[in-house]
């Protein structure tokens, strides 16, 4: 089972990129869907489980503070670190690596992904098939999210590529990883906080403005309710 569910994770999150790239033509609609399907994994999948998670060792209003912690660094990261703003097209360098922070940290949350996959399965099968099929729900959205976050800073398709075959290989390195460790509750609920402020912040600060940028607003705010959405009804569904 934990196999079938490994390949899965890989095949979803492979095709959601896929999908990306066959319609790049029409990225501000991908971008807004994009925007809504990031913000809402983070408030209907990231920040529950990190409550659940860590909820029995720390107060909820200390996880809310990783969670701002996450936001703030992840700010810092992307205006400072990679002196992102308001940029001109000499700057490209700058924004190549705006991308690559995006995109990277897409990777590394698929991959806690399989991490929570396969800690699951550790408990019981039932258990991990829950938990596979809640992450499977997001990875057709992961793939979407790391394409769109590397054609919207200027990389090529081939670029782009590389780094949704990267994410997809993320969450099966990560399941494979839980075979030699155990990873305590308390601090994979802390990371899952951390990355709930990273990911607000990609989708709020990042991929919605771009989305709307010398496009109609109406149709990329829809976009974005309708990524909202698919990603509420289908972790709820994941969840019965």
């Amino acid at each position: 089972m934990l196999t079938i569910f490994t390949i899965a994770a890989f095949s979803s999150t492979l095709l959601g990129g896929l999908f990306a790239l066959k319609f790049k033509d029409r990225l501000h609609l991908i971008l807004g869907f994009s925007a809504g399907a990031v913000i809402g994994v983070a408030f209907f999948d990231l920040l529950p489980e990190s409550i659940i998670l860590g909820g029995e060792y720390y107060g909820i209003s200390f996880i809310t503070s990783i969670m701002a912690l996450g936001f703030i660094i992840y700010m810092i990261l992307d205006r400072v670190v990679i002196f992102h703003g308001h940029r001109h097209e000499d700057e490209i360098g700058d924004h190549d690596r705006r991308g690559l922070l995006g995109a990277g940290s897409l990777s590394i949350h698929s991959f806690l992904d399989g991490i929570a996959i396969g800690l699951a399965f550790q408990v019981s099968n039932a258990v991990g098939a829950i938990v596979a099929i809640a992450v499977l729900t997001h990875d057709f959205s992961d793939g979407i999210n790391t394409v769109s976050m590397i054609i919207k800073n200027g990389g090529k398709a081939r670029e782009a590529f590389f780094w949704l075959l990267t994410d997809a290989c993320a969450p099966v390195l990560g399941i494979i990883s839980t075979l030699f460790f155990t990873l305590p509750k308390q601090s994979l609920g802390i990371l899952l906080a951390l990355f709930t402020g990273f990911f607000i912040y990609i989708g709020a600060s990042d991929l919605l403005p771009e989305s709307h940028h010398a496009h109609p607003t109406i149709w990329t705010t829809a976009m974005t309710v309708l990524g909202i959405a698919v990603l509420f009804a289908a972790i709820k569904l994941a969840s019965i």
